[in-house]
């Protein structure tokens, strides 16, 4: 495996709580022509059904982790079940934990080769546990997206119908607001329009550019 903390190309952490808007950040650094590392494709990408982690997955917990064929969502039928398979990692350590030594190797092997084949003028590297994992201390700045705790929670509720109880459990398991925002190099507040988020990330990428031209 690549160990992209010995590769010479300046690397932008990005995290942030769930529903914290890390996806619409990622994208907007994308049209501007910047490569974008995503942690959490990459691991939706390793459990396409077939894939070894989907198969693993599937005989550790069995088939009432994947979707079932209903007449207005028949394509996604046989695919994991995202949010049911939440509620038993969340509902059980061991079960997590389970989970995240099958999959963060792997996760950790894609994103070392993407970085290693990068020839982006820099890198955004999105990973949801970036802080709170350890794992990824080569990153020469840390972008945080920021929201209230009560938007982040409405926001994730519109998004998938998960329940304020399993959002709140997710939330106590990643890192809090203040300790996140005090470890921030840069910070994003995602709380108004996407004009203004547009407008915050053009003048990060003016920075990180100054950064790169010494």
């Amino acid at each position: 495996m690549q160990d992209s903390r010995k590769t010479p190309k300046f690397i932008v952490g990005l995290t942030g709580g769930i529903g914290s808007g890390k996806s619409t950040v990622s994208k907007l650094f994308y049209d501007l022509g910047i490569q974008v590392v995503d942690a959490d494709i990459i691991a939706r990408e390793l459990v396409i059904p077939g894939s070894p982690c989907f198969q693993a997955i599937v005989d550790h917990f069995g088939h009432t982790v994947l979707e079932k064929k209903v007449a207005i969502n028949a394509e996604s039928a046989g695919t994991l079940n995202r949010t049911h398979l939440r509620e038993l990692i969340f509902s059980d350590d061991n079960e997590k934990s389970w989970l995240e030594n099958l999959l963060h190797p792997a996760i950790r092997e894609e994103i070392d080769r993407q970085i290693t084949e990068s020839d982006s003028a820099y890198i955004i590297l999105s990973v949801p546990l970036l802080i709170e994992s350890g794992q990824y201390d080569f990153v020469d700045r840390l972008l945080v997206v920021d929201i209230p705790e009560q938007i982040q929670v409405e926001r994730i509720k519109a998004r998938d119908a998960s329940s304020e109880e399993l959002i709140r459990e997710i939330m106590a398991s990643q890192i809090s607001r203040e300790p996140r925002r005090a470890a921030a190099d840069d910070i994003i507040d995602n709380s108004t329009s996407l004009e203004t988020l547009r407008q915050q990330v053009h003048d990060l990428h003016k920075q990180y550019q100054q950064i790169l031209n010494g």
